[in-house]
């Protein structure tokens, strides 16, 4: 079918890019805040990762509930009540006074947090069909390296001008500014009245066969979803590849002060330069499958080997201290095309969901991946406090920094041969 003469859906992914740059600013504010905190909190390394562990075992519990809450609570709903939560979260991390308060303060922010990937990638299954889905989750998705890069550029000015507690007042606001925007602009396509008519049959132009429509109209358990190889393939795939992302965004500051001595104002620039590579990858990641696709590549096919490409630019990341013996800079690019190779397999590996699940089951599977990957990033947010207590101890917490980039740049080899001994072909469900 061809390109319609509408466009409200690129309206609808611009309001979820938004989000998710509101979601990872207000994520990203303590990584950056870190040694002012530290200074005023007395944390160990390992403090600082167990504040870190608590946001993630939020976030994994969170996700799972998330996921079934918006399939069940709707898109528009949902979506506004956990922006509103996770806001109001960020912003009262100005109100702690304490070390046990900032690992409250991350839990909240955590649980809330964790509705925005469920919401925004049931959005996007139910506003584009499939050929165009892995595109716009990976604009949506750039959205998390927008807000990374938003943070360092902000941050650290507003804590050096106004103080720590502002940095987390202001950046928490903006949520409620979004969702103004999104009450005004967003409806389900089958509500939208700015929605044409050529528009919403080019959106439900994807052949739903007779299995898929009765799968639609009988409830599914989580222990139902479990069954299937798909869940599994979606979980494994996130458990070992998000919390490399999840290892960027909270110790990349912390990483350029015990190599190269650069704290504060002074790591924007290269901290900066990282998620700008690693939005340009998203939205490559999401192009990519679209292009072979439109030159009749199977959508499977299409999608597994754009993310075996993606797997394997992860890996020169192993190298990326070695390389910043010569010169800081080589390193940061280097983690920078890292960070990019994630986010273009990030925007795959939601689209599998909607590759392979009804539209009714996308969120709570989401979920579920979500819950994996944050379960991932609980273990090695332990792994790396451990570690860099350890060799900081030993003075040469630069072996705990190459240990955790040997780790970071072979999980998505393996993550993508495990999901391709699952589900070879990304087969749907409802055609087993």
């Amino acid at each position: 079918m061809k390109q319609p003469a509408g466009n409200y859906r690129w309206t609808i992914c611009s309001l979820i890019f938004f989000a998710t740059t509101i979601n990872y600013l207000d994520r990203a504010v303590i990584s950056l805040l870190k040694s002012d905190l530290t200074k005023e909190f007395h944390w160990t390394e390992s403090d600082y990762s167990n504040i870190v562990i608590a946001f993630q075992l939020a976030y994994a519990l969170g996700m799972l509930m998330a996921g079934r809450f918006i399939d069940k609570a709707g898109t528009k709903s949902g979506y506004a009540l956990y922006t509103f939560l996770w806001s109001l979260a960020a912003a009262a991390h100005a109100l702690v006074t304490s070390t046990v308060g900032f690992g409250v303060a991350r839990a909240f922010l955590g649980i809330s947090e964790s509705g925005n990937f469920p919401a925004a990638i049931k959005t996007v299954a139910e506003w584009f069909p499939k050929k165009e889905r892995a595109f716009a989750t990976g604009i949506f998705n750039s959205g998390a390296n927008i807000g990374a890069i938003v943070a360092p550029l902000t941050v650290p000015f507003i804590a050096a001008t106004m103080g720590w507690k502002w940095a987390f007042i202001i950046t928490g606001s903006i949520g409620f500014i979004w969702l103004v925007l999104w009450y005004y602009f967003y409806e389900t396509p089958a509500r939208q009245h700015r929605l044409s008519k050529e528009e919403f049959d080019y959106i439900h132009s994807d052949t739903v066969s007779d299995n898929e429509q009765a799968m639609v109209d009988e409830k599914t358990s989580w222990i139902k979803l479990l069954g299937y190889k798909q869940t599994w393939a979606v979980a494994l795939g996130k458990f070992l590849t998000d919390p490399v992302w999840w290892f960027y965004l909270f110790w990349l500051p912390a990483f350029l002060k015990e190599q190269y001595h650069m704290e504060g104002t002074a790591v924007a620039l290269p901290v900066s330069l990282v998620y700008s590579l690693s939005a340009v990858g998203s939205i490559f990641g999401g192009w990519l499958p679209m292009n072979l696709i439109k030159r009749n590549w199977p959508v499977f096919k299409a999608r597994k080997m754009a993310m075996l490409l993606y797997a394997l630019c992860a890996l020169p990341v192993v190298f990326s201290q070695w390389l910043g013996h010569f010169d800081k800079w080589y390193a940061v690019i280097i983690i920078g095309i890292a960070a990019g190779a994630h986010a273009a397999w990030s925007a795959n590996i939601y689209t599998t969901v909607s590759d392979m699940f009804p539209k009714k089951m996308v969120g709570s599977v989401t979920g579920i991946g979500g819950m994996a990957g944050a379960a991932g990033g609980i273990l090695i947010a332990w792994l790396a406090g451990q570690l860099f207590d350890h060799f900081k101890a030993a003075g040469h917490i630069e072996t705990g920094y190459y240990i955790m980039f040997i780790i970071c740049g072979l999980a998505y080899v393996l993550a993508w041969g495990i999901m391709h001994l699952l589900v070879p072909k990304f087969k749907h469900i409802s055609d087993e």
